[in-house]
């Protein structure tokens, strides 16, 4: 039987972040990790690049059943000091909009990094390592492929249902519900859309322009694409997150032309509303948009009434998705362990001493643009500091 002090479960961007914390406490530490290497999610993020933080992370970019629950640990742990330890190991990184901050090169300089300070650390850190069974009695009890463990402290960073492909499994779930933690339910995040019916755009495959995408309260303004299964791009992946099953979205598909006045002041225009449009859209989504929703008059033949409702249809454009693409295709997975059950302050369950859950597997779930490996950070590093 190996004993240790702490083991981490899951060598992701959490896990990795905990181990190293509580390795440079003096802790005797174990991360196991299941598939053959660390940080897989982590190889592919960001193109291969890493969008590693958010300089503008903050509560109010993350969806959660209590959205202040991760304040303490973003404020204890910022983009700041996650660029400080980047910046100490000689990483090259740029910025790209919004506070995105990428490496210049591969994301493997990230992995390979915080590997580096889990050997610093001496976390004895292994791969292929797969957990068969947890029990609590005095201490934890672990059966794995690798033998038997004990620890004091156990840190659950398995993450959720996304990429599957990566080895992404209910895991983390299952261990919370043996303990007698709430699980919000979970669903894909970050996630393209689907249309069906008469709302098909598979023709339109490639087309992308800049749109204002609502549902539920929130908003946001970026690229959609259109593809041959229904819709994508930052704004459509953001929005995602915070749609449900067979609810609306809106799209403002002239976002930066707010009011109706630029539709009202070509009412004498000899024109169609295709070719007015035609010069502020791609020429293919303006002849399909306006087939379906536009009059085949000139715009001088409309009327008032007439021109109001086709600005009202542009700004306030109705989809009805009829389901994402899953958790296949989906950067995180939104809900998880919830939130009431944990300490803000150090991730550890209120009713199971030294049991602890960092990372995706939490109820909080970040924006497109690095801020959810912000939250792997923080709450890595706020377990990992008193694990």
């Amino acid at each position: 039987m190996e004993k240790f002090d702490v083991i981490v479960l899951g060598g992701g961007a959490a896990g990795l972040m905990c181990a190293c914390i509580a390795g440079r406490r003096g802790r005797r530490v174990a991360l196991l990790e299941h598939n053959a290497r660390v940080g897989l999610k982590i190889a592919i993020s960001g193109g291969g690049r890493c969008n590693f933080t958010n300089l503008q992370a903050a509560p109010e970019n993350f969806l959660s059943a209590h959205p202040r629950f991760c304040a303490s640990a973003l404020a204890r742990y910022t983009p700041n000091d996650f660029i400080g330890l980047v910046e100490k190991h000689r990483i090259p990184y740029h910025e790209k909009k919004w506070g995105q901050l990428f490496c210049d090169f591969s994301s493997r300089q990230i992995i390979e990094m915080l590997l580096a300070e889990c050997a610093i650390a001496e976390v004895d850190v292994r791969c292929g390592c797969r957990v068969k069974s947890v029990e609590k009695g005095e201490r934890f009890s672990l059966g794995t492929n690798c033998g038997e463990m004990e620890c004091d402290a156990l840190v659950i960073a398995t993450g959720g249902l996304s990429f599957a492909k990566l080895g992404a499994s209910d895991f983390g779930y299952r261990i919370a519900e043996q303990f007698g933690l709430k699980i919000c339910a979970t669903w894909p995040g970050l996630v393209p859309l689907t249309l069906g019916g008469d709302e098909d755009l598979a023709e339109l495959s490639g087309v992308s322009l800049p749109v204002v995408a609502r549902t539920n309260g929130a908003s946001f303004e970026e690229a959609m694409l259109i593809t041959h299964r229904g819709l994508s791009g930052p704004a459509i992946l953001q929005i995602s997150s915070y749609w449900r099953e067979a609810e609306k979205i809106t799209l403002d598909l002239l976002p930066d032309h707010p009011k109706d006045d630029w539709l009202l002041a070509q009412r004498s225009s000899k024109w169609t509303a295709q070719t007015l449009l035609e010069r502020m859209w791609p020429a293919r989504f303006a002849a399909a948009w306006c087939a379906r929703h536009a009059p085949p008059k000139a715009l001088a033949q409309l009327s008032h009434n007439e021109l109001s409702e086709l600005a009202h249809r542009v700004h306030h454009w109705i989809i009805s998705p009829n389901d994402t693409e899953g958790y296949p295709k989906a950067e995180v997975t939104v809900g998880g362990v919830d939130t009431s059950e944990l300490s803000s302050r150090t991730m550890e369950a209120r009713r199971v001493p030294g049991l602890y859950f960092i990372g995706e597997v939490v109820d909080v779930t970040g924006w497109l643009g690095g801020y959810n490996f912000q939250w792997a950070w923080a709450s890595g590093h706020a377990a990992g500091e008193v694990a």
